[in-house]
């Protein structure tokens, strides 16, 4: 979408606002216009050789007059700012929620390589920018404009020849403004990128604040620092150039039509053709004649800074969409049975890099499934390709006997829930985010979920109980302790599938305990996919599958599987069940 067109669309929405705005600024320049011709009136006047007692009856009508003006544009200043700012903030704000809707539209894939302050700056730097546009520049430009060519009038009225004198150094303007267009627009997008770069890594450091500390990177991490600020510091210069370099140009050539108009006005006035209150009434218009095309200067640096925004928001919203809904796809209404079935199903991040390859998995409802393997085989891609976070290359998953593409996207995810390793909680609460799986859910079913997932004795023992803030991303939690407030979350929403992503590594053996526990209660009654490195917490699953090489290598029961002397399972299992003795005495 064009950069203006992306503008314009949100500001439809302020389009009573904008017009208001539209017929205040024209106002205020009739004000502006009036005050000189109002000047020229009196000066003439009041030069009159002929003038009587009357003039002053004539002078007090002007001063009320010219009162009145001040009173309207006063008034017609505040229209002019609070609804131009009205719209502007109001397209930002409006642009900012469709930009953080559609970042939730995409699909998983895109975030594998962006960093978190990169989006943020999309969201909130460069959606600021459209403020500028809708408030100050475009209203600047109509304003400028409008004057221009009101004054120009005003000033052929006068005296048409000077007039067209004056126009002499405006090719000149105009021309500089058509060079510094293709020169800035580009400065100021680089000043954007730049911008974006810096928040990504400030967002890195301090989310890896503790990881600093740790390895003692302080002064590397400053310096890398140093080094962005630097880099936004000299992009922000190089287009802040090129206005100063314009700026002194555009005041240069304006101030040589004063000149013209000193000299061949000056020669007018002394031939009796131009009369004194013209050529007095012709400079006072002469200064709103050239400071129209100096204010343009600014008002283009602020729409080319804004369009340099708009483009980066425009690059965004292009990105595709994660898997739409199939024309026709079903809601699903009721609890499904959870039967699962993989039929030659194949996947590949890349078309060079296949991950997945004839994958062929029956997963019956309620029955308990692992899938293990050695690192980097594609677990955690298949159970993926389960809720859609990617669709399959190839290949049909199927859901109680339907394709899962013909169910619409929110109803087959509120039917799946998930557990992973690295626990992500919110800031907030711990009610809060157990309320994450169900927000309608009641007090009692909060606490009923934590007693599943054992945890309501631990958070009874905090500070807060429930109510106790868990700070960013839970760092004041333990590992074992978020783990067991996913698992309530899971718990809380009750979704007949559920999926289990290594969800007790990395903890101790007690705490281990209390998570198995919870888990069992969790899997009562659920089609469970588990996928486990540590292979005594899956011996007694219905059915363990082992991935390798892309594809299916074995599967069966944990005594089917331990037979076999050549299978990878018997191998893996093995060398896990030698290395416990050793972990232990190494613990002792």
């Amino acid at each position: 979408m064009k950069p203006f067109r992306l503008i314009f669309n949100y500001a439809r929405k302020y389009q009573f606002a904008l017009i208001i705005t539209a017929i205040s600024m024209l106002l205020l320049v009739a004000a502006q216009l009036l005050i000189p011709w109002i000047v020229k009136i009196l000066i003439a006047a009041v030069t009159d050789p002929g003038a009587t007692l009357g003039v002053m009856g004539l002078v007090t009508q002007l001063t009320i007059i010219v009162f009145l003006i001040f009173i309207a544009r006063a008034g017609l200043q505040f229209l002019r700012s609070y609804l131009a700012h009205l719209a502007g903030w109001g397209v930002v704000a409006d642009v900012r929620k469709y930009i953080y809707e559609h970042l939730q539209r995409l699909s998983l894939r895109y975030y594998e390589d962006k960093q978190i302050g990169q989006l943020m700056s999309h969201v909130i730097n460069d959606t600021e920018l459209f403020e500028q546009f809708i408030s100050h520049a475009l209203p600047d430009v109509i304003v400028n404009l409008v004057t221009f060519f009101g004054v120009t009038i005003v000033l052929c009225s006068l005296n048409w020849q000077l007039t067209l004198l004056s126009t002499i150094p405006i090719p000149l303007v105009l021309l500089s403004l058509q060079v510094y267009a293709k020169r800035v627009r580009p400065a100021f997008r680089n000043r954007q990128k730049e911008l974006g770069n810096l928040n990504a890594s400030l967002n890195d450091n301090l989310s890896g604040i503790r990881e600093i500390k740790a390895f003692t990177r302080e002064v590397e991490e400053a310096q890398r620092i140093d080094e962005r600020i630097d880099m936004y510091y000299r992009s922000n210069l190089t287009a802040l150039k090129l206005m100063a370099t314009f700026q002194p140009f555009v005041d240069f050539t304006s101030s040589l039509g004063t000149l013209i108009v000193i000299f061949f006005g000056g020669q007018l006035a002394l031939q009796g053709r131009l009369p004194i209150s013209d050529l007095v009434a012709f400079f006072l218009y002469l200064e709103m004649f050239y400071t129209p095309i100096r204010n343009l200067s600014s008002a283009w640096e602020a729409i080319q800074s804004s369009l340099a925004g708009a483009d980066r928001v425009a690059g965004l919203l292009a990105e595709g969409e994660e898997p739409h809904n199939v024309p026709g796809a079903i809601t699903i209404s009721e609890r499904v049975k959870g039967q699962i079935n993989l039929h030659n199903v194949n996947f590949s991040y890349n078309p060079e890099t296949p991950v997945l390859e004839n994958i062929n998995l029956e997963i019956p409802a309620h029955s308990v499934v692992a899938l293990v393997g050695p690192t980097g085989v594609g677990k955690s891609t298949l159970v993926s390709l389960i809720p859609r976070f990617y669709d399959v290359t190839l290949g049909t998953i199927t859901l109680d006997g339907r394709d899962i593409c013909d169910y619409t996207l929110e109803s087959l995810r509120q039917q799946i829930s998930v557990v992973l390793q690295d626990v992500f909680l919110f800031y907030g609460t711990i009610r809060e985010n157990i309320l994450f799986g169900s927000p309608t859910a009641s007090e009692a079913e909060v606490i009923s979920a934590a007693q599943t997932a054992n945890a309501h004795a631990f958070i009874q023992q905090l500070p807060n109980g429930y109510d106790t803030l868990v700070g960013e991303r839970g760092i004041k939690l333990s590992g074992g302790q978020k783990q067991r407030i996913s698992i309530a979350r899971a718990v809380l929403k009750n979704a007949p599938i559920l999926i289990l992503d290594e969800a007790t590594s990395s903890v101790d053996t007690e705490t281990e305990l209390l998570i198995q526990q919870a888990l069992e209660r969790l899997m009562r009654g659920r089609t469970t996919i588990i996928i486990a490195h540590r292979l005594s917490t899956v011996r007694n699953a219905d059915k363990i599958v082992v991935l390798d090489d892309k594809s299916i290598r074995e599967s069966g029961t944990h005594q089917e599987l331990i037979k076999n002397k050549d299978g990878l399972y018997r191998r893996l299992y093995s060398v896990q069940r030698n290395l416990e003795p050793l972990f232990s005495s190494t613990l002792n």
